[in-house]
């Protein structure tokens, strides 16, 4: 692998955060920290797919969110040790509140 290729691996990968928010963190909050930068301010997307209304997120269950925002799916990281349950449940429901609009 070239050197300006893995520069740009890098780039790229420091664009999606992995510190820890504030245990009392709203969605909101959470998602500004963790989420934005790859899925945009307003779920539009970005590096990462949108997650807005009429995404392909919207269609899927709780349950997946779940899992993608625990385990982490294609360059998207896993977020197991960032969050807690109750942290993960404030941002599935931000992201709920978003895609209803």
């Amino acid at each position: 692998m070239t050197r300006v290729a893995v520069l740009g691996l890098l780039a790229l990968l420091a664009g999606c955060s992995v510190s820890r928010p504030l245990e009392d963190a709203t969605g909101a909050e959470i998602y500004s920290m963790l989420c934005a930068n790859c899925h945009g301010d307003d779920l539009e997307g970005g590096i990462g797919p949108p997650l807005g209304p009429r995404s392909n997120s919207a269609a899927r269950p709780d349950s997946f969110l779940e899992t993608t925002i625990e385990h982490g799916r294609g360059r998207m990281p896993s977020f197991s040790t960032s969050l807690s349950e109750e942290q993960l449940a404030r941002l599935i429901d931000h992201i709920r509140e978003v895609q209803e609009g």
